[in-house]
């Protein structure tokens, strides 16, 4: 079955040209150059991936990104930013926001189509046991990409589940924060210290108590202690 992405962009040969791009890449595409019947689209099904312009004449970008990643349909919905703008703050903002990738425009259509395929891939886990608990009472469900705290559902968005994953599949294991952002969103993203900063600091006072098991280190990046040893 093919793969469903939304596009949403204000340009019309900026969207004629991703649409006639993924659809030669094998995907089913739904075009859209507003926000609004993009919304009102997602209401009725959720795609594999959206394609996101920054700059739309009815919403912001950032702010879409904000709201859907708020939102529990859509928070383990990959997003992908469309963007004229070149500027590291902008980009920054994004990733933080919850974008899962951003392609600068001008853009090759190869590019295009390697970046989203890599997104698509980095969601395929690779770990062969699917649910497991990482705490007492804290469970990670990679069926359904969530974590519970006492059979209590964690609001975590992707990035924040993605870290946590990360550093519980190897306890004790030194993670840089150049390392978790190549995880995240591949080695060729802007490597900010404050990026992966910002996930933690989200993602340990979602967890608390637990929070405590996820260690700074100090110049380097962090690390997950067992329960037993933190």
């Amino acid at each position: 079955m093919k793969k469903l992405i939304y596009i949403v962009d204000d340009e019309p040969d900026i969207l004629a040209l991703v649409e006639l791009t993924l659809v030669k890449a094998g995907f089913e595409i739904q075009a859209f150059d507003k926000a609004k019947p993009l919304l009102a689209a997602l209401k009725q099904q959720v795609p594999q991936l959206l394609v996101l312009d920054l700059m739309l004449p009815d919403a912001d970008g950032i702010e879409i990104c904000r709201q859907l990643r708020r939102d529990k349909r859509y928070q383990n919905m990959p997003i992908v930013m469309l963007t004229a703008k070149v500027g590291i703050e902008d980009r920054v903002t994004g990733l933080e926001e919850g974008a899962d990738d951003y392609i600068l425009k001008p853009f090759a259509a190869k590019e295009l189509v390697a970046r989203i395929q890599a997104v698509l891939r980095r969601l395929s886990w690779q770990s062969e046991e699917r649910v497991y608990e990482i705490a007492k009472g804290l469970v990670l469900d990679l069926n359904k990409f969530e974590a519970s705290l006492n059979g209590k559902r964690l609001d975590l968005t992707l990035t924040e589940f993605k870290l946590l994953q990360l550093l519980t599949k190897r306890p004790g294991w030194v993670y840089t924060r150049a390392q978790m952002l190549d995880y995240l969103w591949g080695n060729d993203k802007i490597v900010i210290d404050r990026t992966i900063d910002v996930h933690i600091k989200n993602l340990r006072d979602k967890i608390r108590p637990y929070d405590q098991y996820i260690k700074p280190v100090r110049g380097i990046g962090y690390k997950y202690l067992p329960e037993e040893e933190a």
